[in-house]
Order: structure tokens, then C-alpha cells, then sequence
């Protein structure tokens, strides 16, 4: 019997996951599944919503903002 509820937990999880996600991308937050799923499990460990969301913010400007470096491919030939 804990196996069956231990899967519907799965499954509603799952479910609450896509609805988020989905709450997500219509609000353009930028946030893939991974980082989502990584947010809620903070915030149901405690941590404060509005500051995750500041430092989700703060971290999306500075990957924005930084210079992107491209690293030569050393198997072409030279130009």
C-alpha cells in the first residue's frame, strides 16, 4: 500500500511540476525544469520566495550581462 501512495506523490508531483512550469513560460520567467523543480525544493525547505527570487534575478542579469567567450576549434585549419 506505501508503494501506491509512494507513486501517486510521484505522479501529483509531476503534475504540480508541469503546472508550474507552465505558470513559468507564461510569465517568461526563463527558468527551465531543472532550476523550477530546484527552486520549489528550496523554497518547501524554507527559504524565503522573494529572496530566491532576487537571487534567481541577479544571477539571470549576470549571465545576460557577462561577455561570452569563444574558444577556437584547434581541429580546423588555420585561416
Amino acid at each position: 500500500m506505501s508503494e501506491s501512495i509512494s507513486n501517486k506523490d510521484r505522479v501529483s508531483s509531476k503534475e504540480t511540476l508541469d503546472i508550474l512550469l507552465d505558470l513559468s513560460r507564461l510569465l517568461n520567467s526563463g527558468l527551465d525544469k531543472s532550476t523550477l523543480a530546484t527552486c520549489v525544493t528550496l523554497i518547501e525547505a524554507g527559504v524565503n520566495p522573494e529572496s530566491l527570487a532576487n537571487v534567481v534575478r541577479k544571477l539571470q542579469a549576470h549571465a545576460s550581462s557577462r561577455d561570452i567567450i569563444t574558444i577556437p576549434d584547434l581541429n580546423s585549419p588555420a585561416l
